[in-house]
């Protein structure tokens, strides 16, 4: 069952921030900011740096956009702190901007629906609003990496939501139209870009 319109399961666990310090992270602590919260399945492995490394490069653009990038795995946080430690060409993060929570006891990504086997999370996002709705759900296999730019395209349309009160069709941008939610306005649109 999607958690998509619902409020985003709190939770409170240790993490690495960005100034490399150990603390603990509270969900709520958040609220009256965007969140895109992302699960990976382990430190150390394959596809997970690539998009770590894909996040941090955009976490400027994120912050923009009033929005915090926060991590997740099932991995300690003395493993995060290691692989923050180890640079990036021995196959390490090295010193990124956001910070990664530990999920040891797998109870965040159980309660966002992303636990695999019991054992890892699969590549879940969620945006979650200022309001702490979870807006926008994502789940990807493990050997499928996420497109950061895809994550603030759907930020981007959130926010002009929340802005104008118009929809966002297939495949929108920033500055392009948006759609007003009743017939005659699927009418227009579709008569000027159909």
């Amino acid at each position: 069952m999607s958690i998509v319109t619902s409020s985003a399961p709190d939770f409170t666990a240790q993490a690495v921030m960005a100034d490399n310090s150990f603390a603990e992270l509270n969900l709520s602590a958040y609220k009256g900011r965007y969140v895109l919260l992302f699960f990976y399945p382990l430190d150390f492995t394959f596809v997970c740096p690539s998009e770590i490394l894909a996040f941090n490069r955009a976490n400027d653009e994120f912050k923009k956009r009033d929005c915090d990038l926060i991590g997740v795995s099932v991995d300690s946080h003395y493993t995060h702190f290691a692989w923050r430690n180890t640079p990036v060409n021995e196959g390490g993060i090295g010193q990124i901007s956001f910070p990664l929570v530990a999920d040891l006891d797998k109870s965040i990504a159980r309660k966002y629906g992303v636990l695999f086997n019991n054992e890892v999370a699969l590549r879940g996002q969620f945006i979650i609003d200022k309001d702490q709705v979870v807006r926008h759900a994502l789940i990807n296999d493990l050997p499928l990496g996420r497109n950061v730019e895809e994550a603030l395209r759907i930020l981007d349309a959130l926010q002009f939501h929340e802005a104008h009160g118009e929809v966002c069709p297939a495949n929108w941008r920033p500055g392009e139209d948006g759609m007003t939610p009743t017939a005659e306005g699927v009418a227009s649109y579709l008569a000027n870009h159909g």
